[in-house]
């Protein structure tokens, strides 16, 4: 397997910690398998690991501390990257969102970005008050690119129905976007549900988040305004497909999601 360019450590306290990670194995003299073998992990995840795509839990840094002596040097870094804002979450973020072969995405404001049309966007943006709208709507078309990959990601979105009745833009950008849904649901490989308003409360009115599958692993994201968070702990990340899991249950089946869909698509007009 080819070694992997290590991260700059200057970048942030993750990048410190895989970095720190690679020079504590080389120092002992460890091979790749066998940090794989302490963590029982596989062989690409400790690539992963040192590369800084993914990054250490606080359960491997205590195997890491306690088989080397390190005095709680990655529990305490890790424990301390977790408490801080991170500044590579974004790019992470949008890396794994490029290579994942499955998304979950449940979103409670807005269409998905994955999903809008241009005008949405920059209707969106707009309304943010943003003033780089130009940069921000070519960002958001070209992480599209993703959606065109072979084979291209399997994709479950749930929507609350106030992001499809919600107007952004004029009435001709909504019948649009929403026209959009219905074209992109056409396909194999995408479902869209909804969850109606008569729900009431749930889960999901905590706020909206996505999953991304990678080689088998599965990182969450949680959107807020100028900033997200990026899950890798592998029990945070297993309540939250149990969250999308008790969203799913709520939501209507595709073909009435669909049909309701274009109710208010036509409401539009």
């Amino acid at each position: 397997m080819p070694r992997r360019e290590s991260p700059n450590p200057g970048d942030s306290l993750w990048s410190l910690i895989a970095v720190q990670l690679r020079r504590h194995r080389d120092e002992r003299g460890l091979s790749g398998a066998d940090l794989a073998e302490l963590f029982d992990r596989d062989r690409s995840t400790i690539s992963r690991l040192e590369s800084g795509e993914i990054k250490l839990t606080e359960e491997l840094a205590r195997i890491a501390d306690d088989a080397w002596s390190t005095g709680d040097l990655f529990v305490t870094l890790v424990r301390f990257a977790k408490e801080g804002h991170d500044r590579e979450w974004f790019q992470t973020h949008t890396a794994l969102e490029a290579r994942a072969s499955e998304q979950r995405i449940w979103e409670a404001l807005w269409i998905p970005g994955l999903l809008q049309t241009e005008s949405y966007t920059r209707a969106q943006v707009t309304a943010a008050g943003f003033l780089d709208i130009d940069e921000r709507v070519a960002k958001r078309m070209k992480r599209q690119e993703s959606l065109n990959r072979n084979p291209p990601p399997l994709m479950r979105v749930i929507l609350d129905e106030g992001v499809i009745t919600q107007p952004v833009g004029s009435p001709e950008i909504m019948h649009e976007q929403l026209a959009r849904l219905l074209e992109l649901a056409a396909l194999p490989n995408i479902t869209i549900r909804i969850v109606p308003k008569s729900t009431g409360a749930h889960v999901g009115r905590d706020g909206s988040f996505k999953i991304l599958t990678v080689d088998g692993e599965d990182s969450a994201y949680i959107e807020a305004a100028e900033e997200g968070r990026l899950v890798q702990d592998a029990t945070d990340v297993r309540s939250f497909r149990l969250r999308f899991d008790r969203i799913s249950d709520r939501a209507l089946d595709a073909d009435t999601s669909m049909q309701r869909i274009r109710e208010v698509m036509e409401g539009f007009r």
